[in-house]
């Protein structure tokens, strides 16, 4: 299978990217042959990476054509192949879907959230991506969504069963701080946001919110800008002493922010299905969320919520939990067990490899239990006995 309409792997800059990584390289390990289409500015020059053959083109750096142009040609690159299954990924790319389709291939599209919503796009592009979102019902063999919220909009809106398949997280234990302390961020005291600095995920609220608060606790807020450069600007602003203002983090410094951290707070007007929220959540982390259908899913009975775009009624949560560490260790408890028990990668990559199946006609092998050596060993004893 191919993966098309992400930036590629190695490093992750949304969900798709780590999906492509947690999700490819395990159906790499189950066997099965896993090509990424990538950006050339975004994966570095290698031919393969966990187990996945990598495909790198160029694109347009441009807000509005980057996705587009690299979809379409990846799209002509991967009807040069030989693939089962060519697999895109959000609502822009699955308008290419039809193409591969269309010339007998099978294609596939997971949708991780409805774009089209999304402030930082203007009215032509937000009704580019409401097509795809039509066409993510009509062009593919199989559409997969990430959240029973957008499971239950394409049964009702679209009248039909996309598969749903989430998002995973991963479970970490804590890794003791050191560049966190060189950059003046005080362990177990500080409120962390992880993701883009985009209008949509309200970081202006959280630090709004934020700065009502009569706290020695830190905000630190890690991630890029998204296009959004005036936005970027207008909230790095607000960085200082109490509010840390990164850019983006992965390894062993994501571990420790993550660990390290005494809450987590993703303020978004709208998701998908947060990847950043469910690392948190297995990372043990109390967290607090917008309400919107897709995060109160996940943290129901493992976090707690806010009024989406209300800073007081945020900044009144806030106050609660840093009065409260019994409750905070009690929620992350809960939250990375949740993790544990829900939005295990691997299953979601067996999810996957099903939906493949279906979509081919095909019926997977399943191996049947081998016997106990010892009594492999005595039936053997007991054959020739009765043989001779």
């Amino acid at each position: 299978m191919a993966f098309l309409g992400g930036r590629g792997v190695v490093s992750k800059y949304s969900g798709i990217e780590s999906y492509y990584e947690e999700v490819g390289k395990r159906l790499a390990q189950m066997g099965h042959e896993v090509t990424v289409y990538c950006r050339t500015y975004f994966t570095p020059r290698l031919a393969e990476y966990n187990g996945m053959r990598l495909v790198r083109l160029p694109t347009i750096r441009s807000k509005h054509l980057e996705t587009v142009a690299h979809t379409l040609l990846s799209t002509a690159h991967a009807l040069t192949r030989r693939y089962d299954i060519i697999h895109y990924h959000a609502l822009g790319p699955a308008l290419f879907s039809f193409v591969p389709r269309f010339l007998g291939s099978r294609t596939a599209v997971t949708v991780q959230g409805l774009d089209w919503q999304r402030k930082k796009w203007g009215r032509m592009a937000s009704a580019v991506l409401r097509l795809g979102e039509r066409a993510s019902v009509k062009f593919p063999n199989a559409t997969m969504v990430v959240s029973q919220a957008l499971q239950q909009r394409y049964r009702e809106i679209h009248g039909m069963e996309a598969f749903y398949v989430p998002n995973g997280g991963v479970l970490r234990e804590w890794r003791e701080p050191r560049r966190i302390l060189e950059w003046g961020i005080a362990p177990a005291n500080y409120i962390l946001f992880l993701g883009r600095f985009s209008p949509e995920k309200g970081c202006h609220l959280l630090v709004n919110a934020f700065e009502q608060l009569e706290t020695d606790a830190q905000l630190v807020m890690a991630g890029a800008s998204s296009y959004c450069d005036e936005y970027s600007r207008e909230l790095r602003e607000h960085a200082g002493e109490n509010i840390r203002m990164l850019d983006w983090v992965s390894g062993e410094t994501l571990d420790e922010l993550l660990t390290n951290a005494m809450l987590f707070v993703l303020p978004s007007d709208l998701e998908g299905l947060s990847l950043a929220l469910l690392d948190a959540m297995g990372a043990g982390l109390c967290v607090v969320t917008s309400d919107v259908p897709e995060n109160r899913e996940v943290v129901d009975g493992a976090g707690f919520t806010f009024q989406r775009g209300s800073a007081a009624d945020l900044a009144d949560r806030l106050r609660f939990l840093i009065a409260n560490p019994a409750v905070r260790e009690a929620a992350g408890k809960a939250a990375k067990k949740r993790i544990r028990e829900q939005y295990q990668w691997q299953k979601i990559a067996d999810d996957i490899e099903k939906a493949y199946f279906d979509m081919m006609g095909w019926t997977p092998v399943v191996a049947l239990p081998k016997k106990p050596a010892a009594r492999a060993a005595s039936a053997s004893g007991g054959a020739e006995r009765r043989a001779g």
